[in-house]
């Protein structure tokens, strides 16, 4: 008698943590949760050391094959110095589809689907013509996606610059977007960036499914709208699948910063620290850096705060080179207010560069995260019942500040746009005091404890049988045929 094979799954990722993290946690899924065989196909920047930290974890390949992909020579096809990262990540996983389609083809027994990340979409056809099935992941939120696969609707249906609008962006069946929220790409319609954001939207609905980074629970009317459901959806007719909130449930190796970073929490009162980062990419300015230096300082609050050397370029100008320098963290350090290490030393903690991220956040001492907004981090936070003050820099950071603060209620955020205006350091004191607390705030209890329901709704998504969990079951049974 023939022995049962497991399936075997192909998952492609795209340069950057942002793509790359949530891909390879799903993969994880598939190995441990249905007992597939995994293959991810990662093409790299070769710039980040993170990213190959990651790719080399012990974790990693002892549950997924990791086939790395050496990123394309893009000379003469991008403007180095002026293309942003959506435009440098298009090309880049058009100009690799060859070797992802050489490597595809070679793997026997032939996979019996394909799952691309959004950036990997034009390598659909790629399934169509070895006849497997293809999904595409989504490790955003469904109010994202929904304007994604609706952009090439308004691009026909709206005149001029969306952010000149006066109306807000209706979508059927969803939040209409502000035209201020809207997401990198849409900010230019001459730049090449919206450009490829378009053929992104009209290339996902040509897979046999979609899968999207977050919960039925979470963001049901979104999801019902990307469903059939009469006039107000946008009737995608292919299955939209809920598996989120998909997040790192490990970190990277021990080390001593690492260990004296734990050490250091273990010694502060429970949810009394706020932890500060922007992400795999996002970088401040100058003055930024010192406004919030002042503002970390007049909170009074504890921190760990993630230090990255301001630039004056583009607030996402470290996406590609995460880690690549072994002095940046500590270049950042030169840009503090005079005196400012000396009194913050028994207040507050300064990491350079790169954090063991999850296991900051799942500390007991942590009650609040300053945050770019990245969907990744964001799940992070919310699934360990950390507040977020909303902090958004690029790519569709703005909707997700929006939707954490005004739609979820688990966040607070600044008054004007941080990539618009500078935040002065007394708006950022405001902020921490109110996510850190003191017995006579009572308001922001309140934003806690609805954040800790929307862990337990997360959890309960996750476990078996929950929403979650049957959808991923649900995607298992139709590649199992």
């Amino acid at each position: 008698m023939e022995l049962h094979k497991p399936k075997h799954v192909v998952l492609v990722s795209s340069p950057g943590l942002g793509h790359l993290i949530p891909v390879i946690e799903l993969g994880k899924r598939f190995v441990l949760h249905h007992n597939f065989n995994v293959t991810v196909l990662a093409v790299t920047s070769q710039t980040s050391k993170t990213e190959t930290q990651i790719l080399n974890s012990a974790f990693t390949p002892s549950l997924c094959h990791v086939i790395c992909i050496p990123p394309p020579n893009l000379v003469g096809l991008i403007d180095e110095n002026a293309a942003t990262h959506v435009t440098r990540l298009c090309v880049m996983m058009r100009e690799a589809k060859p070797a992802i389609r050489s490597i595809i083809s070679k793997i026997t027994p032939r996979p019996s689907a394909l799952i691309f990340d959004i950036f990997s979409t034009e390598a659909i056809p790629i399934a169509r013509e070895l006849n497997i099935l293809s999904y595409v992941f989504d490790a955003s939120h469904a109010w994202m996606l929904a304007l994604l696969v609706y952009s090439p609707v308004l691009d026909e249906k709206i005149e001029g610059e969306f952010v000149d609008q006066k109306q807000a962006l209706k979508i059927p069946g969803c939040n209409a977007v502000r035209p201020e929220d809207v997401f990198d790409p849409m900010l230019d319609r001459n730049d090449q960036q919206y450009k490829e954001a378009l053929g992104i939207g009209n290339r996902i609905t040509q897979s046999d499914g979609i899968l999207v980074n977050t919960w039925e629970e979470l963001q049901y009317k979104d999801l019902e709208a990307l469903r059939e459901g009469g006039s107000e959806a946008l009737n995608m007719k292919i299955p939209i699948y809920a598996v989120g909130p998909i997040v790192r449930e490990s970190e990277l190796e021990k080390n001593s910063s690492n260990e004296s970073l734990v050490k250091w929490l273990d010694e502060q009162p429970n949810e009394s620290v706020v932890y500060v980062s922007f992400g795999s990419g996002g970088t401040l300015s100058y003055e930024q850096t010192t406004e919030l230096a002042w503002g970390l300082e007049l909170s009074e609050r504890r921190f760990v705060w993630v230090v990255r050397a301001p630039t004056e370029g583009a607030a996402d100008s470290a996406f590609f080179t995460t880690g690549s320098s072994e002095s940046e963290g500590d270049e950042g350090l030169m840009y503090f207010p005079e005196g400012f290490l000396s009194r913050t030393c028994n207040l507050g903690l300064l990491v350079p560069e790169w954090s063991q991220q999850v296991t900051i956040l799942k500390h007991r001492s942590v009650g609040g995260f300053l945050s770019h907004c990245g969907w990744g981090s964001t799940l992070e936070s919310v699934t360990n019942g950390v507040p977020l003050i909303a902090w958004p820099l690029y790519a569709e950071q703005k909707m997700n500040a929006t939707l954490l603060s005004e739609e979820l209620g688990v966040a607070v955020r600044t008054a004007v746009l941080p990539t618009k205006k500078v935040v002065r350091r007394e708006e950022i004191a405001r902020m921490v005091r109110e996510v850190i607390p003191g017995n006579e705030n009572v308001k922001k209890n309140e934003i806690r404890e609805r954040v800790k329901e929307v862990q337990r709704s997360a959890l309960k998504a996750l476990s078996v049988g929950g929403s979650s969990y049957t959808a991923l079951s649900q995607v298992a049974k139709t590649i199992e045929g």
